[in-house]
């Protein structure tokens, strides 16, 4: 809850032009010699901003009042815009979302990999730009957040329990969410209803600081086939309170697929070491890409937009281009996804992955779409990618890469310059990681082609596809 204490009025800026899109989803205008970033504003506005952080060479302002709206601001649909810190681009029109993603490529290329690149290529756009999410995370509260508008209402005591999403960088404070775009309208269905049966029947709400509480948090999960996941996750074994929501979630939707909950006694809120319980449906749901099937589990990663995954690795598939005598690396492969995609066209693909649980995933998917010239092996990159392992498992002709945001550790870029694969292709989710990589092959990879891709609209996050050829 935000205290009431008087605080000193912040410096206000009138009129500030916005020129450019920023790091974080925010906006940028110069004050002076100052640059400052700006949260709510867009492109081609002139607004009032107050300034909350203001350092030498820099500021961080929020805007107060707009004179002159960009021609690219809309309306966001959202009630929560402005202070859940998921779509942050909700009030920029989607060609210009994708423009402004594709620039933000563009930059990190140019200054950080020392590309050339003149032109902006947009991103990729999203066949839906909304409800495209097939898995979000709920955290249940007992002390939500309350907005100033509400903490100004007089005489109102409004209620406190929540089910929602944690406020940006706050693991401890959680805002109840009524509505969200992101996901079809029966995620808002589900989560309301399990929010409302919690209230009627007294439960409590996990704590994070004092690790107490009963309710804990909800995964939704579905697919483009129209199935649907739900995960409960409670503090204790209390069977009469789980029977009592689980038969009640299978009476009103009885259209979901696999409804399971777990009991978590840790004092985080991860899957690992924990057995979620099945109470109706099968322990999965299923998903396609292209003509591949996979299963998808509670522990289970896949990505989180699966229309537009399906776009992504067909970029990847066309850059790669594979052949029946080609040999395919995946690092980074993750449950298999796009080494599998790429199976059906190559004469053989190695998947290297640090998660064991991924890898399990991966071998399984192989199996149930009868692919036979894939394997893969789990263990930290930089330690695996060796001469010895070339030896053992073959020397490629191609190599996708699909690190994590942080990018590829500094042994494992020094192993590709080494290896001079002749076609490698680089899948990034930070643009600045991926141009920090490039940068250090330089000398041994020529930059081809590029191109962003839309996986995440109404967010400031976009991927970057590169193609690489050996010098």
């Amino acid at each position: 809850m935000r205290d009431k204490k008087q605080r000193a009025p912040l410096m206000r800026i009138e009129r500030l032009e916005i020129t450019d899109m920023a790091d974080e989803g925010r906006a940028l205008g110069r004050a002076g010699d100052q640059v400052c970033f700006v949260e709510g504003a867009v492109p081609g506005d002139v607004v009032d901003v107050e300034v909350y952080r203001n350092k030498h060479r820099y500021m961080f302002a929020r805007v107060v009042h707009i004179h002159t709206a960009s021609a690219s601001r809309i309306t966001p649909k959202c009630v929560h815009f402005g202070l859940c810190g998921g779509c942050k681009w909700q009030h920029l029109d989607y060609p210009a979302q994708l423009y402004w993603k594709g620039k933000q490529v563009r930059d990190a290329l140019v200054r950080l990999g020392k590309v050339e690149v003149t032109e902006v290529q947009p991103a990729l756009a999203a066949p839906e730009p909304d409800a495209y999410r097939n898995k979000l995370e709920f955290t249940a509260t007992g002390q939500r957040w309350l907005t100033v508008e509400e903490m100004n209402k007089p005489d109102t005591e409004e209620p406190r329990t929540g089910l929602g999403f944690h406020l940006p960088g706050r693991f401890d404070k959680v805002m109840h969410v009524q509505e969200c775009h992101l996901m079809d309208q029966k995620a808002n269905d589900i989560r309301n209803f399990i929010h409302r049966y919690a209230d009627e029947h007294g439960w409590t709400r996990y704590n994070q600081r004092s690790h107490e509480g009963f309710l804990r948090t909800l995964t939704l999960r579905n697919s483009s086939l129209g199935q649907w996941m739900v995960l409960l996750m409670v503090a204790e074994e209390q069977q009469e309170a789980i029977a009592g929501i689980m038969s009640a979630l299978a009476k009103h939707f009885p259209w979901i697929t696999s409804l399971q909950y777990v009991v978590n006694p840790k004092k985080n809120d991860t899957l690992q070491g924990l057995e979620p319980q099945v109470w109706s449906g099968p322990a999965y749901i299923e998903e396609r890409l292209g003509d591949l099937h996979f299963h998808i589990s509670p522990a289970s990663f896949f990505q989180t937009n699966s229309r537009q995954a399906q776009r992504l690795y067909d970029v990847v598939a066309e850059w790669a281009a594979p052949s029946s005598t080609d040999g395919v690396y995946d690092l980074y492969s993750g449950t298999g996804t796009i080494g599998l995609f790429l199976s059906r066209k190559a004469a053989w693909v190695v998947g290297l992955e640090y998660t064991e649980a991924a890898v399990d995933d991966a071998r399984r998917n192989a199996e149930r779409n009868g692919i036979r010239n894939a394997q893969f092996v789990a263990g930290d990159l930089k330690n695996l990618l060796t001469e010895e392992f070339i030896g053992q498992f073959g020397r490629p002709s191609v190599l996708i890469t699909d690190p994590p945001r942080s990018g590829m550790h500094p042994d494992v870029v020094a192993m590709l310059c080494r290896m001079r694969v002749p076609r490698l292709v680089y899948v990034s989710c930070n643009p600045a990681t991926q141009a920090r990589d490039l940068d250090l092959m330089r000398d041994t990879y020529r930059v081809e082609r590029y191109q962003p891709v839309d996986m995440f609209p109404q967010t400031h996050h976009v991927e970057n596809v590169v193609l690489l050829t050996c010098l």
